[in-house]
């Protein structure tokens, strides 16, 4: 069973890119090799900046001869239908068999195909997989019509197994495969001849090139943090920049520098995204002061001096990025300390939307409503009005321009510089927050309103506008925002009902809903619990209705509650039938004094000191003490099923028995609607 190598050497790959693609090529391939009848132990795709390779394992040596038999049209079916077949088979017609069945004589072809050699199969796929490669981007180049990311120079197409190596003959374009490839661009001596996937690995990295793009990563996390360490300095993590830069170079070698006296008062985060952003530099930080004062950058080539002309370039480069940088802050700082007026009154001329007016008027909506949400999370309303004044003014000055990412977060600088509240401060940074599902959830209050305000503002907005999020659409991110309420409101655990918020329809709290059982399935509530608790009053209180979810929940656990549900599910389908065929609703009238069997009457107690246990304990939101006393029906109810028959011949006793379980289905109903959880 031999193994094979792949390897598509080309002009430097973009780093955001070589991922997936790796993983394309692995799946193109082998989905490839085993539609045509091939099977393999494994496989494992790799890249660098200018190659895609791919290993696969104990590939069988041949494809088994296959022997299909499809069945066409009758004999004497129309001649368009016969030219059907043949073209779908492949087939002249003297091929086709005939063979008699029930409903007459009928056309059968029997199409056999030989067994191929594992390299015809792979020449055959490999091509096609180059082809049809899914880059975001291709271009095309000299005269051929290949399309590929950057110009494909060489392409390694080997099998191996025990008797050797052999080149699969395939050529692409004028490219010819062979068993050659080249090492680093610079460091690197002429192309070298490999083997097999190990001899491959052994000789890149002899000629200089790593490659696993998870140990170039490796190497370059490693020896950043242990030059940060030797000065008393750690680096800032930051995985997606590592991953970018590790798809950079094929041998990692990593420069520490310093950044200038002059830009260490800018905001550390400032710095570490001006670095990142441009220089794809990781930030050094001094852990006792939490400034940035010094850089890595990876290079990808050993020089003579260390390193050293490659970072003196590099820190006259960042020299003059963070100069930019510097000069926005300080204009910026200008600005704010005379209260941001200027910023706010710009808003005025930047369109939030069409059809929902500018910022500065979407900013006077979130003002508003913040002031109104702030009683109900504990909030001075005050603050919160000021807190949404100028959360959003960040968005007119020149550092957010340059960085949008920084948004918020520059809002509570410049607060701060402004001489606003601390409160004020932190809400103009917080308020976007919650951005996803782990997203840190703000708690204090001013913070709090403002953030529910913003996006009740947005949410209440599209609505307005019929701007809904439509099967995998959602470009105003109306999803998200829904889950950051729903967050905010379970985190804080507020009481909060939606529906007494302006513009909050029962469309949009149908979408809450939607949202909020996404979301609590994730955490293991099941989605038919949820909808028996949306179905009661109060539904638009989500603190509420989660805790009522969670007591369900875990009633319905235990043998109580999945014994009382199938109970309550016979007594709702026996009152439901009657009530059809009568044509009559059964709610009221059952007496004691009509009962007739012991396990009748013993209900009819039950149900009394249920329904008295129940209601107070609802009143009171305490639904494990009301699930503790619908736990005591399920004896009762057990033991009337066993001992009476509802439909009596007696029909005063009949509607006695249908109210009485009419009884049954209004108390269980006070806590949820049982009706709609499975059973």
């Amino acid at each position: 069973m031999p193994d094979v190598l792949i390897e598509l050497f080309s002009e430097e790959i973009p780093a955001r890119m070589q991922r997936k693609a790796a993983d394309d090529l692995k799946s193109l391939v082998t989905n490839g090799l085993v539609e045509a009848g091939l099977t393999y132990a494994g496989a494992a795709a790799f890249s660098t900046p200018r190659r895609l390779a791919l290993s696969v394992e104990g590939l069988t040596a041949e494809s088994k001869p296959v022997r299909e038999e499809r069945k066409g049209p009758r004999v004497d079916a129309p001649e368009k239908a016969i030219e059907g077949f043949l073209r779908a088979t492949g087939l002249s017609k003297e091929q086709l068999e005939v063979r008699d069945e029930k409903k007459g004589q009928v056309y059968f072809a029997v199409i056999e195909k030989p067994g191929r050699t594992a390299a015809e199969i792979l020449a055959e796929v490999l091509e096609k997989a180059v082809r049809n490669f899914p880059w975001p981007k291709s271009m095309r180049w000299g005269a051929g019509s290949l399309r590929w990311v950057r110009p494909l120079h060489s392409i390694i197409c080997l099998m191996s197994d025990e008797q050797g190596a052999q080149v699969v003959p395939l050529e692409i374009d004028g490219i010819v495969a062979g068993d050659v490839t080249r090492g680093h661009r610079f460091m690197a001596g002429d192309a070298f001849r490999v083997t097999g996937f190990d001899d491959y690995e052994a000789k890149l990295k002899r000629a200089k090139v790593v490659l696993r793009a998870e140990e170039r990563a490796e190497m370059i996390w490693h020896d950043a943090t242990n030059q940060a360490f030797a000065q008393g300095l750690e680096v800032v993590d930051d995985k997606g920049l590592l991953a970018e830069v590790a798809g950079l170079v094929e041998w990692p070698v990593v420069l520490l520098g310093a950044i200038d006296d002059a830009f260490l008062g800018l905001p550390p985060e400032v710095l570490q995204t001006s670095m990142k952003e441009h220089q794809k530099f990781f930030s050094v930080r001094n852990p006792k002061t939490g400034r940035i004062e010094k850089f890595v950058t990876v290079a990808n080539m050993e020089t003579a001096d260390h390193g050293a002309t490659i970072l003196a370039g590099n820190q006259k480069v960042l020299a003059a990025r963070l100069s930019d940088a510097k000069f926005f802050w300080e204009n910026d700082l200008r600005i704010a300390k005379a209260g941001m007026g200027a910023w706010r009154e710009s808003l005025a001329n930047v369109t939030f939307h069409n059809k929902l007016g500018s910022q500065a008027e979407r900013i006077a909506r979130i003002a508003a409503l913040a002031g109104e949400i702030a009683p109900m999370v504990g909030a001075e309303a005050a603050l919160a009005v000021q807190a949404a004044e100028v959360a959003k003014a960040d968005l007119s000055s020149e550092m957010v321009y340059e960085f949008p990412e920084l948004q918020g977060l520059m809002g509570r600088y410049y607060a701060e510089a402004a001489g606003l509240p601390a409160e004020v401060a932190a809400a103009c940074e917080a308020h976007y927050s919650p951005l996803g599902p782990s997203d840190d959830v703000p708690t204090a209050p001013v913070s709090v309103a403002v953030a529910l305000a913003d996006k009740l503002d947005t949410l209440t907005g599209f609505w307005a506008i019929d701007e809904k999020p439509t099967g995998s659409k959602d470009p105003f991110a109306l999803r998200r925002a829904a889950l950051g309420v729903i967050r905010l409101v379970l985190v804080n655990g507020l009481t909060l009902p939606l529906g007494a918020v302006k513009g909050v329809s029962d469309d949009l709290l149908s979408f809450f809903h939607d949202r909020l059982k996404v979301f609590l399935r994730d955490q293991g509530v099941r989605h038919d619990v949820i909808d028996a608790c949306i179905a009661m009053d109060g539904a638009d209180d989500l603190a509420l209705l989660v805790k009522r979810a969670e007591a369900l929940g875990a009633f319905l656990t235990t043998d109580d509650g999945e014994n009382l549900l199938q109970g309550f599910k016979r007594a709702n389908n026996i009152l439901t039938q009657a009530e059809e065929k009568d044509g009559v609703e059964y709610s009221f009238g059952a007496d004691v004094k009509f009962a007739e069997d012991e396990a009748e009457k013993a209900l009819f107690a039950a149900l009394d000191a249920a329904e008295a246990e129940i209601a107070p304990a609802m009143a009171a939101q305490d639904f494990a003490a009301a699930m503790a006393a619908m736990a005591q029906l399920r004896a009762p109810i057990d033991a009337f099923f066993e001992a009476v028959q509802v439909n009596s011949d007696n029909q005063v006793v009949r509607r006695n028995r249908l109210n009485l379980l009419s009884r049954i289905r209004s108390i269980c109903g006070s806590v949820a609607d049982l009706r709609v959880v499975e059973g």
